[in-house]
């Protein structure tokens, strides 16, 4: 199945506290629930102004109605078109 990235801007993500992450992570929780195990979050990094989510969805439209669904911003969509890590340098 598809792997997506998703950039969400979010001002100020840096500082969410802990409570608010996990509020966050609820809803999201919770929309997925509803959607079904098609799609699912396998999980996100916070940056100063941003969250990177990785998703694998059969489409991108899925994605994209998670958001919708989950009042989330998703200014960014792209999919995975390949995974390399340090052992791809290897022979």
């Amino acid at each position: 199945m598809p792997k997506y990235v998703i950039e969400r801007v979010v001002p100020g993500a840096s500082k969410l506290t802990p409570a608010e992450l996990k509020t966050l992570s609820q809803r999201s929780c919770n929309v997925l629930n509803e959607l079904g195990p098609q799609i699912q979050w396998v999980q996100s990094y916070v940056t100063d102004n941003k969250l990177y989510c990785v998703y694998i969805a059969p489409s991108e439209e899925l994605v994209h109605e998670h958001a919708r669904m989950g009042g989330f911003p998703a200014n960014h969509v792209a999919k995975v078109a390949t995974v390399i890590d340090p052992t791809t340098s290897e022979d």
